[in-house]
């Protein structure tokens, strides 16, 4: 009786987790890793802080290469790109003709950045930041440029935001293009006009309302410039953060089931819905909101690996399955930390929620100990019920992983009550008697004005 095998397209976080745990249980299965990059495992949210100089090496960035995945009994075959699937045979071909023959599949593509038609978005001196050879390439680029050089960031996400703050921590000066009229759109318009009034302190230019209609070429088709509706920024580099959606195309083109995200399409398993011997997992796939159960695509290297791991569980015969997401992310700019989780009002409105909101302001530690700085924390529950539904935390160190409070309270189904009486530890140099996570609890769940 021949080994069963399984195929993995895609070697990052989603993939290797996969393969990993179906390794750890499964000693007898041949395990065939496809990666169409050099590098396994790497974390790509760390790149803007290697381009930043914080960040001492691209080996830094890799949790665990080729080699030692194969010392762990995985086949892996880098600078491998799948081309095609064909599920009715059972067999990936390779961009360079191979074939590789399967009795299960695991597709974790990842994700693809956002790029959309504009004009020059090709030339030299523009960057996206997806894989560790474009944080090599955008280094190499910046390292030449003087003091003072003029960057536009594109877009005012996560990692539009962490390279805005990493080019400037580069001497870089910094302007901020936004189709948006703040960034962090993930958050409510109060929390980001706090997150935009932080950009502007801390020295970068931010211009908001302006849609990006063409990259600015010199006489050597180089990135000069950009040009919006409402005037033209100049540049030395430019760089793109404007989001990133599931790489889905592969799939798509095999006639796996796609979702109303552009993800694939899967159970709670990770298993495609249309296909039973295939699995998807990480930024490629469509996964669901807890608390809406709706469809949602969240491009998170947490969920990568946890949905990796889920898949690799199934395929080795455990039973497992992934809960969904609640949007829960981190992230800084300059000395202001940024969190959220769950819905903010327009999405707790739009999925038909009603909902009282407060926010609170309060001090990351007691207000006499020295260091002690401002924090905010905006807290959205339920009306009636008093279930949490969201938090929105913006403040000075140690204020953003408060937000892991209100994503646990949030995952358990807590009230804004429960979580006011909850045993949140105290001691003055980490919070104030009342940290602001139990203030702003309480004060969402007092009794409704009438």
């Amino acid at each position: 009786m021949s080994r069963q095998r399984l195929v993995v397209i895609g070697g990052d976080a989603g993939g290797m987790s996969a393969a990993a745990q179906a390794r750890r249980l499964d000693e007898d299965r041949e395990i065939v890793v496809l990666e169409q990059g050099h590098d396994t495992s790497f974390s790509a949210c760390g790149i803007p802080y290697w381009v930043g100089g914080l960040v001492g090496s691209r080996e830094d960035l890799v949790a665990r290469t080729p080699a030692e995945h194969r010392e762990r009994g995985l086949v892996v075959h880098t600078a491998t790109r799948a081309a095609g699937i064909d599920l009715d045979a059972g067999r990936v071909t390779s961009d360079d003709g191979r074939t590789f023959d399967y009795d299960t599949l695991l597709v974790a593509t990842g994700g693809r950045p956002t790029r959309p038609p504009i004009e020059g978005l090709d030339a030299p001196g523009v960057f996206g930041v997806h894989r560790l050879d474009d944080g090599e390439a955008l280094r190499a680029w910046i390292a030449d440029l003087p003091a003072g050089a003029p960057a536009v960031v594109l877009g005012g996400g996560y990692i539009g935001l962490e390279m805005a703050e990493m080019l400037q921590v580069r001497g870089l000066d910094v302007t901020v293009v936004l189709a948006d009229p703040l960034p962090m759109g993930l958050l409510d318009a109060d929390m980001g006009e706090r997150v935009c009034t932080a950009m502007r302190a801390q020295g970068m230019t931010v211009q908001t309302d302006q849609a990006v209609r063409e990259v600015l070429r010199d006489a050597d088709g180089t990135a000069c410039g950009v040009r919006t509706d409402v005037g033209s920024y100049d540049a030395r580099v430019v760089v793109l953060g404007l989001g990133m959606g599931p790489e889905s195309r592969l799939a798509a083109e095999a006639g796996l089931g796609i979702g109303v995200t552009g993800g694939i399409d899967v159970d709670a398993s990770m298993r495609s819905r249309t296909h039973h011997n295939v699995f998807a997992a990480g930024d490629c796939v469509q996964t669901y909101h807890r608390l809406t159960g709706e469809p949602a695509h969240v491009a998170l290297g947490t969920h990568a690996n946890k949905q990796g791991r889920v898949a690799g569980s199934v395929i080795a015969g455990r039973p497992a399955r992934f809960a969904g997401v609640l949007g829960t992310a981190l992230t800084k700019v300059g000395d202001l930390e940024i969190g959220r989780t769950g819905l903010c009002t327009s999405q707790a409105e739009a999925a038909g929620f009603a909902f009282r909101y407060d926010t609170v302001e309060a001090t990351t530690r007691a207000g006499y100990y020295p260091g002690a700085e401002d924090i905010a924390v905006k807290l959205i529950a339920e009306q009636g019920s008093g279930r949490l539904l969201g938090a929105q935390v913006l403040g000075g160190s140690g204020a953003g992983k408060r937000i892991d409070v209100f994503a646990t309270a949030i995952w358990s189904g807590m009230t804004a009550d429960e979580l006011a009486g909850a045993d949140i530890s105290y001691a003055p140099p980490f919070s104030p008697t009342y940290d602001a996570v139990s203030v702003a609890a309480r004060v969402v769940s007092r009794p409704e004005r009438g």
